[in-house]
């Protein structure tokens, strides 16, 4: 694919289907990381999108190695372990004690699977497969990949903003929110499902490593931005998406420029242009509490 931008130019292939699948399915993936990870940083939960970014790694290999379609592997061990993680912690979060515990744990058990895949069969003269997990094919999505990925994006923002609002109730006071009816352990253990969702599918597009980023920092950004949780909410989708079109955009101009570390560039050089906006002081969290109280 790069020798190919390389030989036609930027012009040549953004006319192609290959960047047209691209540009579709990323989208709609930054579209849900946006809206996920808004919530992901607002919960302090940064550090279970990490994990599953390796939880990711390690399913896709795992599928590989069983002779299974490697987005087996990415959606099913990222929702289960994001259950798993969930239902040991208080009220539907997961504890940074089992987090910490697992992490290289998981990140060892996919080396093994991955050697269990370049040794086999299947997998000889194929040790690319694993490449393409930790950064990401975004370029390489066909049709029916395309399709797949839009739908279960769609699926994911349509199920987060009907959430939206008992989930930013139970954020900001978990305990005022659960004395009010809100089922908090149960918002907890769906959030966490839509975050192993949005792993696995943004895993095809950024990578396993680089998975984190596209959550976190839109979101990161968009706090910075506004204190106002509906606002930020909708700044950090927006921002996710722009970031992913330029990144596609640069990688076509600049054939050596991989998709991802373009994307993640684009999100970096947001965040950080941040810190040069004077940063006003936030309202308090009982008054943001009130606020969703009512509304």
């Amino acid at each position: 694919m790069s020798a190919f931008l390389a030989s036609s130019g930027a012009a040549s292939a953004w006319s192609q289907p290959f960047f047209h699948h691209a540009l579709l399915a990323g989208t709609f993936i930054a579209l849900a990381a946006g809206l996920v990870g808004y919530f992901l940083v607002l919960r302090a939960q940064v550090f279970t999108g990490d994990a599953l970014s390796h939880v990711a790694f390690t399913g896709a290999m795992a599928a590989l190695a069983g002779g299974y379609d490697l987005r087996l592997g990415l959606f099913v061990s990222c929702v289960l372990v994001a259950l798993l993680l969930a239902g040991v912690g208080r009220r539907g979060k997961a504890d940074d004690v089992v987090i910490g515990s697992a992490f290289a744990w998981v990140l060892g058990l996919g080396s093994f699977f991955l050697t269990l895949y370049t040794t086999s069969a299947s997998g000889s003269g194929n040790g690319g497969a694993g490449t393409s997990v930790l950064f990401g094919s975004i370029f390489g999505l066909d049709g029916g990949a395309v399709l797949v990925a839009v739908l279960i994006a769609l699926a994911v923002s349509v199920a987060v903003l009907l959430i939206a609002r008992p989930l930013l109730f139970a954020t900001l006071d978990e305990n005022v929110a659960a004395a009010r009816g809100v089922p908090v352990r149960a918002l907890g253990l769906g959030f966490l499902v839509l975050v192993g969702v949005t792993a696995g599918e943004a895993t095809q597009a950024v990578g396993s490593l680089l998975l984190l980023g596209l959550l976190a920092a839109p979101a990161g950004t968009a706090i910075r931005l506004t204190d106002r949780p509906f606002r930020g909410l909708a700044l950090a989708a927006g921002l996710a998406v722009a970031e992913m079109w330029v990144g596609l955009a640069v990688s076509a101009w600049i054939p050596q420029c991989p998709p991802s570390f373009a994307i993640m560039a684009a999100a970096t050089a947001a965040y950080a242009a941040t810190w040069l906006v004077p940063h006003r002081p936030r309202r308090g969290r009982g008054a943001e509490t009130l606020v969703v109280a009512r509304g």
